[in-house]
């Protein structure tokens, strides 16, 4: 995943690791990336993806930022949940879990989802703990509902016949075999914008193919059944919305609507040729929007500003 920004081979060493305790008791894999006084950033991954999914938003935001980054349950390092343990509640659990354990109270941040990531945002918008955390908010390549209905990755005419087959495919139990030509080709269709570059069609591949096969089935049928409608009116934080243009998994008509029902909307950024893996397809992009919000949003308790303070203080002492 590295290989993003064709300069390093190695993924971004965390400056520290935690666990996070979630409501039903999981254990949810948490990094902790750049300076701890930095502005925060905490990113969600989407489906069959994990953290090394934010690797280019991590090397350039860490450099100045604090970027919190998390394994969603039964992806990368968080265990697989107990029975009951996939939904929507149990995402919002989660993410209200880590900002809790990485955020002092009051200390806000930019809440950065992609997919299910920008799903788990949604389902913890009434949440106090997203309240109290997020200063604004980016949603990636994301729906709130009808996701099997509006998925372009079948050719087949909209309509029933293709939701039910397009339901049947996200719960499939087939395991999605190793990382070869052929399924780097049919990952980079189903996921990815025509111009991709190899090295990140191989990169995204490379981590959704080591998605374990339990949690993308389970996490499937809850795709398939979402609705998160009233999340995104109790978004009431600033929020922007990215999409790609050749998105067949959340075409653009899911961020549309999304954008046009945000309480505090801040906007619906296209980019054109993209497909559903926005921040590996287009980081520049995706990174550049997380910093205008830090900019726009986050209080101003920079570095600069804590080591001055904390300056005075001695010389007064």
């Amino acid at each position: 995943m590295s290989r993003l920004l064709h300069r390093d081979t190695v993924p971004p060493v965390p400056a520290a690791e935690l666990t996070a305790r979630s409501a039903d008791g999981s254990r949810i894999h948490v990094e902790l990336h750049g300076p701890e006084d930095g502005p925060a950033v905490v990113l969600a991954h989407g489906w069959t993806c994990n953290t090394r999914f934010w690797d280019a938003q991590i090397r350039d935001l860490a450099a100045d930022h604090r970027v919190i980054a998390y394994d969603q349950r039964g992806h990368g390092l968080t265990p697989e949940p107990g029975p009951g343990g996939y939904s929507t509640n149990a995402l919002a659990d989660d993410l209200e879990a880590v900002l809790a354990a990485t955020l002092a109270p009051g200390r806000r941040a930019v809440l950065a989802g992609h997919s299910m990531g920008g799903m788990t945002v949604m389902a913890a918008a009434a949440r106090p703990g997203l309240r109290e955390h997020a200063a604004a908010v980016l949603l990636c390549s994301t729906g709130s509902t009808r996701l099997a209905a509006e998925a372009r990755v079948l050719p087949l005419r909209a309509g029933a016949l293709r939701t039910r087959i397009t339901t049947a495919v996200l719960g499939a139990k087939a395991p999605l075999g190793p990382v070869n030509p052929v399924s780097r080709k049919i990952l980079k269709y189903a996921t990815m914008g025509a111009g991709s570059a190899p090295d990140r069609v191989d990169a995204c591949a490379r981590i959704v193919h080591a998605c374990p096969r339990r949690a993308r089935v389970e996490w499937g049928h809850v795709l398939a059944e979402l609705d998160l409608s009233a999340g995104v009116r109790e978004l009431r934080v600033p929020t922007a919305v990215i999409a790609g243009t050749d998105d067949r998994l959340t075409p653009p008509v899911h961020a549309r609507a999304i954008a046009a029902a945000l309480p505090v909307g801040l906007g619906l950024t296209e980019l054109a040729g993209m497909g559903h893996m926005t921040p590996v397809e287009a980081p520049e992009a995706v990174t550049a929007k997380i910093r205008e919000l830090v900019t726009r949003y986050v209080a101003t308790g920079t570095a600069a500003e804590r080591k001055a303070a904390t300056a005075e203080k001695e010389d007064v002492a």
